[in-house]
């Protein structure tokens, strides 16, 4: 009895709170899905569809429907075998419902099921239950049609044979829970983008998408597989050859199969993209699967390269001249795939790398030998990246020397801060001196720093890594972040928790901001990946009126807060002060020169370096106040087909994309 009276209070054996079912999910849906805002949302509709890829991979899926209704809810419809509705051995209750309810249920765990899975934990479709309002589930198996509807993960109904059918397959309908999730609205490119992806992936399968909102539809069907991924991949790159395909299965001692799938392809560009994938999971940090591609990759070229007498003597070439100009996809399907940490992001069975090298070595040289012309293309551009990387090597050299002279001191112009734990620090990129002085001023000197930016930077895209480290600014950026670069990068000695790009919201600051993020995207991509890249968002328009000032960041915000001064201008005046008292005054009452009839006086920023520090400080650099987006990858390849895009040697692509994004563009400053 001592003992319970020494404890704190209000920490008893009460406390301990256990929470059943898919309440756990409800509690905290970020620890399942990653977050509550669009991401998080969007989630769901993979969640569910790779239950359907899943089919696909047994070999029973070969058309998947995706509809985003006009209702605000997504449904997803497979023909593959159904999920079971009988009932179930242990629970006692219809399979499907237990599928539904219960986390850590589901085929994957039986190998007899699911030979490949990506969905590894049973806990997809459960999750997309609990945080649905409503959720409806129709399946067609043993000649009959059973449909059972939730709410909030709970059945509202037992399973109910509503019809008979010849088909089998399952279909699932969910609104996403409006007490959750801070945006409803799905954006039917960022649901396409991934569904275009799988079906390059699964060359067997058809992937349809219908927006109900706009009559938008798509139908993804490769039957090229990874060939045709690649060709997408360079669609505005200029190939030297083309694509090798490499495939092979290798069966283990004990019979246990891993699938190997590899498709490459060189172009006249200087930048690698190697795009992962594990059971169609996208590997982003890549992994053994990777690493034995491409020691096989170096091995094998350089064997050809050797018994054809293409090199000096006593001369080879190196991995990083063969990675110059290569598009390369790579899909392996593992039984047990162990992923590092809880991402899936990187691969760690060590035995897929010795599989995955074996494989290429062989199909990759068939491939030479009955292609030697585009063997000899490859060949001349690896040895004419070894030349330029040997200059690149030199200017690196002389950057370090120059370092050591002056002590590794920082640029110049960089305005450090006090605190050296980079957990605690950030800083930003500003576009232009005037900016970087108010940034300067109006800062946290304690754990914010500044590096004002001249100009337009060098478009790294189109250009190698000698002429990369000539240009002024890029070198600046690499030694104020101090993470190094090239060959040498390591992003855990960045010397900041967070790397903020700062631009005006004009068209050339958004030209400045791309520029910016190539740079990232093809050199420093590990930072994009940790999560310490965000772009800033400063206001576009001040409003103000009498000793009142608000700040908008868009035409919504700005009328929603005109409206907002009226009415509150309304309501005071509709309150009249008591007889004989002075009435007080407003701070709404002073009219500006140049103010509407009504006395508010908007103002359009045309850049960061209109605002004064104390402005730019309260609207943007202000932790408690600003507004950062965070910059992710969440689809490699489509990000690399972007990039190249917008960034690459063909204009008619870069006008295509315009016109088709025009729609979405929210503040054009022209």
């Amino acid at each position: 009895m001592q003992e319970e009276e020494n404890v704190k209070p209000g920490y008893t054996a009460d406390s301990i709170k256990v929470l059943e079912g898919l309440e756990a999910v409800r509690k905290r849906p970020a620890m399942y899905i990653g977050d509550i805002g669009e991401r998080g949302l969007h989630h769901l509709v993979q969640e569910v569809v790779d239950n359907s890829i899943d089919e696909a991979l047994a070999g029973f899926c070969t058309n998947i429907h995706v509809i985003l209704h006009s209702d605000g809810s997504c449904s997803v419809k497979d023909d593959g075998r159904g999920i079971p509705t009988g009932p179930h051995p242990v629970k006692k209750i219809s399979a499907l419902e237990v599928v539904m309810c219960t986390l850590h249920a589901g085929g994957k765990f039986d190998k007899n099921t699911y030979k490949v899975s990506g969905g590894l934990h049973g806990v997809g479709v459960s999750c997309v239950n609990a945080l649905s309002s409503k959720l409806i589930v129709t399946v067609e198996r043993d000649g009959k049609i059973s449909q059972q509807e939730y709410a909030a993960g709970d059945p509202v109904s037992s399973v109910q044979v509503i019809g008979e059918s010849t088909k089998t397959g399952t279909h699932i309908r969910f609104w996403p829970d409006a007490t959750i999730f801070k945006t409803l609205e799905y954006r039917f490119l960022k649901v396409s983008d991934r569904l275009r992806e799988l079906a390059f992936l699964n060359p067997n399968l058809t992937i349809h998408i219908e927006d109900e909102r706009d009559g938008e539809k798509e139908v993804f069907a490769f039957r090229g597989g990874l060939v045709d991924f690649v060709r997408y991949i360079d669609a505005n790159a200029t190939p030297i050859m083309k694509p090798f395909m490499m495939s092979a299965t290798h069966t283990s001692e004990q019979g246990v199969e891993t699938q190997v799938e590899v498709c490459l392809q060189y172009n006249t560009s200087y930048s690698e993209t190697v795009l992962s994938y594990v059971n169609n999971i996208n590997t982003v940090e890549g992994g053994t699967h990777v690493s034995g591609f491409r020691s096989a990759l170096t091995r094998t070229l350089n064997a050809y390269a050797t018994a054809n007498n293409m090199m000096k003597k006593d001369t080879s070439l190196s991995g990083d001249d063969f990675r110059e100009g290569l598009t390369s996809v790579i899909s392996v399907k593992v039984a047990e795939p162990q992923f590092e940490g809880q991402t899936k992001t990187k691969l760690g069975n060590g035995e897929i790398d010795g599989i995955v090298r074996s494989i290429v070595n062989e199909e990759l040289a068939k491939c030479l030998d009955q292609n030697p012309g585009a063997a000899k293309h490859i060949i001349e551009k690896a040895v004419q990246a070894a030349e330029a990387r040997a200059a690149a090597r030199k200017a690196k050299d002389l950057i370090r020397r120059k370092n050591a002279l002056e002590g590794m001191s920082l640029p110049g112009k960089l305005a450090d801060c006090s605190l050296r734990t980079p957990e605690d620090t950030e800083i930003y990129l500003v576009e232009g001196d005037s900016a970087g002085g108010s940034a300067k001023q109006g800062r946290d000197r304690r754990f914010q720093a500044i590096l004002p930016l001249k100009g337009k930077i060098l478009n790294v895209h189109k250009a190698r890594l000698t002429k990369v480290l000539e240009n002024e600014e890029v070198r600046t950026i690499f030694t104020a972040i101090g993470a190094g670069f090239g060959d040498d990068f390591d992003a855990s000695k960045a010397r900041y928790g967070k790397i903020i790009l700062m631009a005006d919201a004009d068209v050339d600051g958004s030209h400045i901001r791309t520029l910016l993020l190539t740079l990232f995207f093809k050199h420093m991509s590990e930072l994009i990946n940790a999560g310490k890249l965000y772009i800033a968002q400063p206001p576009l328009y001040k409003i103000k009126k009498g000793k009142m000032e608000q700040y908008a960041y868009n035409e919504e915000e700005r009328e929603e807060i005109v409206a907002r001064i009226r009415k509150e201008k309304a309501d005071r005046k509709a309150s009249k002060a008591k007889p004989g008292e002075e009435p007080a005054e407003d701070p709404l009452d002073t009219v500006e020169e140049g103010a509407s009839a009504d006395g508010i006086l908007i103002s359009r920023f045309k850049g960061l370096g209109e605002m004064n520090p104390d402005q730019l400080w309260a609207t943007t650099m202000n932790p408690e106040t600003r507004t950062l987006l965070q910059v992710s990858i969440e689809n490699a390849a489509e990000a690399t087909h972007i990039f190249e895009t917008l960034m690459g040697e063909n204009v008619e692509p870069r006008r295509q994309f315009i016109e088709r994004n025009a729609q979405y563009v929210k503040n054009l400053d022209v």
